[in-house]
């Protein structure tokens, strides 16, 4: 690879690591976490069968920005009044819950990281106030700087922690455990919320495509499709790899000893610290606390910033014109979305499983809808012919879809 290919990666490069970034809060630190503390390595085919079913249509975010100079809302818009109505009322039902879950998190981070437990629901107030202000100052640019360094300390320590993982070996079982039936009612339910955020909810492929757009815009740079691509991919694989080392961590540190994660997000937050430094070693505690609390903290940005994006694009798009929008709808959505999060953390903030739980299966239960229409945009004749997905591609949409319409009917089956 030349400089010049090298500097025009550089340019490109953002928007993947902010997906990786997103996906790693919730669905690695927690789910991934519990899927192997609960079930040793049982579940990996799950996660694997999440990460590869899913890929197209998160693909297809950044695909459809870069090739249709848009976002994939306005292709929502190009389909019909009706599906752009139909995604921001999906954005609205479970912005709230996935807000809120994410932030429940990162303020258990924050509290185990700096002993302010005592604080409670106010440190989740000020979590939330601080990622208001940072939104509000610098928006794309601070979010991107932040998230390539702290992805970076994470990534390594996780890397770090599970090979040294691997060297020590898995905590001693307790005697006569019994591994629990991953094919019950409950396990089931337990993987079909795993599934909604593995890597992540599949109608946060939009966002893919407004930061694709957005970092076209801060660098002056318009990347070749495969420049994209390749960008996505990155963060994509980082995103899988990790997932794996915290279903091993997991696992090793926790399946069949008996000892049970926490509800409350502040010892939650605690124990997964400790999972690492059991591994590392007890000088690396802050190392990891720090690292953890920022990650959770760059996923709780980038989601706040997510969605009130979304909700600006879709407003703008239904009720104003495209040259004449408001320029404070980013502003009012930003804290539309912020007052509603603590209002349900409030209220449900000590019920740290269930709420990721609720938050998770909401977004694998909307999922199938999501990905026909991000396949059906970037497969249509009005979209450039050279960027059309290739035949595995649209085989794998294919079997994504049935994957992802064939759990979520069965978990309306068993709930039923």
């Amino acid at each position: 690879m030349n400089n010049e290919k090298i500097q025009n990666f550089i340019k490109t490069l953002g928007p993947g690591i902010l997906f990786a970034s997103t996906a790693i809060g919730v669905s690695h630190l927690v789910q991934s976490t519990r899927a192997g503390a609960n079930f040793g390595f049982a579940l990996i085919p799950f996660i694997l069968a999440a990460n590869i079913f899913k890929y197209p249509f998160f693909e297809f975010g950044s695909r459809y920005a870069n090739a249709a100079g848009e976002s994939i809302i306005d292709g929502y818009k190009r389909i019909g009044t009706w599906m752009l109505w139909v995604y921001f009322i999906i954005t609205i039902g479970s912005m709230f819950f996935v807000s809120a879950a994410v932030g429940a998190v990162t303020s258990g981070f924050l509290q185990n990281l700096f002993g302010i437990g005592f604080l409670g629901i106010w440190a989740t107030l000020g979590l939330f106030c601080i990622c208001v202000i940072i939104l509000m100052l610098g928006r794309y640019q601070i979010l991107d700087s932040m998230i390539k360094m702290i992805g970076a300390v994470l990534l390594l320590s996780t890397l770090l922690a599970f090979i040294l993982a691997l060297t020590k070996g898995p905590s001693e079982q307790i005697p006569n455990f019994i591994a629990p039936d991953i094919w019950s009612d409950k396990s089931i339910i337990f993987i079909i919320a795993l599934m909604g955020w593995m890597p992540t909810a599949v109608d946060l492929s939009a966002w893919n495509s407004l930061w694709t757009i957005e970092r076209i815009k801060q660098t002056g740079y318009k990347p070749k499709l495969k420049e994209t691509l390749a960008d996505f991919n990155f963060g994509y694989i980082i995103s899988v790899v990790l997932s794996i080392c915290f279903v091993t961590l997991g696992s090793y540190m926790m399946f069949g000893t008996g000892k049970v994660l926490p509800n409350s997000s502040g010892p939650f937050a605690n124990s997964v610290v400790e999972m690492f430094t059991t591994f590392i070693g007890s000088w690396s505690y802050f190392i990891i606390a720090t690292a953890s609390f920022c990650i959770m903290f760059g996923t709780c940005i980038a989601v706040f910033d997510g969605y009130s994006r979304s909700i600006k694009r879709s407003a703008e798009l239904l009720f104003f014109n495209k040259e004449n929008s408001n320029k404070n709808i980013y502003s009012i959505s930003l804290f539309i979305v912020v007052l509603g999060a603590f209002g349900i953390v409030f209220f449900l903030g000590n019920q740290l499983k269930q709420l990721v739980d609720l938050a998770t299966t909401i977004s694998f239960l909307i999922a199938p809808i999501i990905a026909i229409v991000n396949y059906k945009l970037v497969t249509s004749i009005a979209f450039p012919k050279d960027a059309h997905p290739k035949l595995w591609l649209k085989i794998l949409s294919y079997l994504g879809i049935l994957f992802l319409s064939g759990f979520a009917l069965y978990f309306i089956w068993i709930k039923i």
